[in-house]
């Protein structure tokens, strides 16, 4: 009797398989078409008034599956800026939801590749999804200018293709690109934007030999948040972070570096372990982003920028090191996708995870 009944349960599953692979294609057509109507429908990302922090990219020019190049989204009432737009950026804030033509600008801490190599599809996704009319506003310090200019030569000839393709209602040709708005720091922090609230400060930070680069202060409604950008432990992050709730610092452990970097010496892989060593000296390791989030006093510190790639949660332990130690606080390792909110008139930093 049992195997009979045995008998009766393959045979229903091979008769199952083979209905599934004779209808796979109207299957597969029917769910992929209910999945994009459900993803239309939910609308995006909902926040309410309050200053946010969006992480779209926690990684480095080391190659990570896990995470896009540095990216940040800063959200204050109806205001929103992107903070560095680091390669696969774009692509995880349209999985998030955020609404890419609702950007007032892109700030940009400084102008090495691995934080501007997502600018071409952001800008896109600004032109083509909100038939944009005037270029994405591209912000930073004295040389943003040529950023702007080389990224608007290069995809000239796509946007020819785009309008020809789209036409001008959905995609105008004055839409199309960036537009760069330079202020100019040397040792003092500037005021970037004073507007509805919000106030931005952009202020210099120690990453040597790469200069200009800055990191930047967000204050809205009582509540800060600052973006370290890249740098060594800098007392200008220390005194622009005072008193903020909220520091997103780079970070690189100096120990899962060195294995790295021996790792590539006995593959015989000189050139990259050279790099791997000169970039010790210019990024803060997870133990001195906690120093100064200590010196500043912040309720949260978050880390981004990570260095090594981070295989996963298990290893947060090893990259954090001794911060701990040095920082009594709340320390995150960052994640794309994660959400912080700082809600006006509390104390409070909630987060949340939307990838």
């Amino acid at each position: 009797m049992k195997r009979k009944l045995l008998m009766a349960v393959a045979a229903l599953l091979v008769v199952a398989v083979a209905a599934v692979m004779l209808f796979q294609r109207q299957a597969g057509e029917r769910l992929f078409a209910r999945g994009a109507a459900m993803r239309v429908a939910d609308g995006g990302l909902r926040l309410d008034d309050g200053l946010h922090l969006i992480l779209c990219g926690t990684g480095s020019p080391l190659p990570n599956p896990a995470r896009a190049g540095p990216c940040n989204v800063v959200i204050a009432g109806d205001q929103a800026f992107v903070v560095d737009i680091g390669e696969g950026g774009a692509r995880n804030l349209n999985l998030i939801g955020f609404a890419i033509p609702s950007l007032d600008g892109v700030l940009l801490t400084h102008f090495h590749s691995d934080h501007i190599d997502g600018l071409g599809p952001l800008a896109l996704f600004y032109w083509t999804q909100g038939s944009a009319t005037a270029p994405l506003p591209l912000i930073g310090p004295q040389g943003v200018e040529s950023v702007a200019e080389g990224f608007n030569a290069a995809y000239r000839i796509d946007h020819g293709y785009r309008v020809a393709h789209h036409g001008p209602d959905i995609v105008p040709p004055s839409g199309g690109g960036v537009s760069a708005q330079p202020f100019t720091i040397d040792a003092a922090p500037v005021l970037v934007l004073e507007r509805g609230g919000l106030r931005i400060t952009a202020f210099p930070v120690d990453h040597d030999p790469v200069k200009p680069a800055v990191g930047y202060r967000f204050d809205y409604k009582g509540r800060s948040l600052v973006i370290s950008g890249d740098t060594a432990r800098s007392p200008s992050v220390e005194r622009a972070a005072k008193g903020a709730d909220l520091l997103v610092h780079d970070a690189l452990q100096p120990r899962l570096v060195a294995g790295l970097t021996d790792a590539l010496e006995q593959a015989g892989q000189a050139n990259t372990a050279k790099i791997t060593r000169d970039i010790l000296d210019y990024h803060a390791s997870p133990e001195d982003a906690a120093r100064s989030a200590k010196v500043a006093g912040v309720r949260q510190l978050v880390l981004t920028h990570l260095v090594p790639p981070i295989p996963n949660a298990f290893f947060y332990p090893a990259f954090l090191g001794d911060a701990g130690k040095h920082f009594g606080g709340p320390i995150t390792v960052g994640e794309d996708g994660m959400v912080f909110s700082l809600a006006p008139g509390s104390e409070t930093i909630t987060r949340d995870k939307r990838l």
